[in-house]
């Protein structure tokens, strides 16, 4: 994860995020801090591809399922990326969600592992997203979180061939080993 600061630090806003490059690298708000993280390896894009597969195939109707870059707003100063979304169809914008997802999944990666697993983590669970995935594809593992009250408890943390039987969102059976094929 790298530190932009052209601005002076936790100066950056929503605004600012228009006008960075469209390059390969992944831009995100944090109360006035932009973090951005490396395009994604092969390995990462897979474990999206996959996961999304599954999911889209179990959706309801009622429910989208989106990837990176879609834009989750929970407040006016923070806008982040994961890699997978669920959310109601109804609260999808234009560029942005500003509802609370349903799901958020990220894929861990080696330069965003540590903001993923305590930083994004605890935006998510304030943010009031019910449910945050981690899914760790050099392990095949995948770590579940539901929020219950105000905080993230965890339901499991599956491995290789195990499955999770899933209900939040929505039922759906994941096998961590299938997401790296």
């Amino acid at each position: 994860m790298v530190y932009v600061e052209t601005l002076a630090p936790g100066h950056f806003t929503l605004a600012d995020l228009e006008t960075l490059p469209d390059d390969e690298n992944r831009y995100e708000l944090v109360d006035g801090m932009l973090l951005v993280s490396p395009g994604p390896l092969a390995i990462h894009q897979t474990a999206v591809v996959e996961l999304t597969y599954v999911l889209r195939h179990h959706c309801p109707g009622d429910l989208k399922v989106l990837v990176a870059p879609m834009d989750y707003q929970p407040t006016p100063t923070r806008s982040l990326q994961p890699d997978v979304l669920v959310c109601r169809r109804e609260d999808v914008g234009h560029k942005t969600i500003e509802k609370p997802l349903l799901l958020a999944v990220e894929v861990l990666s080696q330069s965003m592992s540590l903001a993923d697993r305590v930083l994004k983590r605890r935006l998510y669970e304030q943010g009031g997203v019910a449910a945050y995935w981690m899914f760790d594809p050099a392990e095949e593992e995948l770590t579940v979180l539901e929020l219950e009250g105000e905080t993230y408890v965890e339901r499991a943390v599956v491995t290789g061939k195990e499955a999770f039987e899933a209900e939040l969102p929505f039922p759906v059976r994941i096998v961590p080993a299938d997401l790296v094929v």
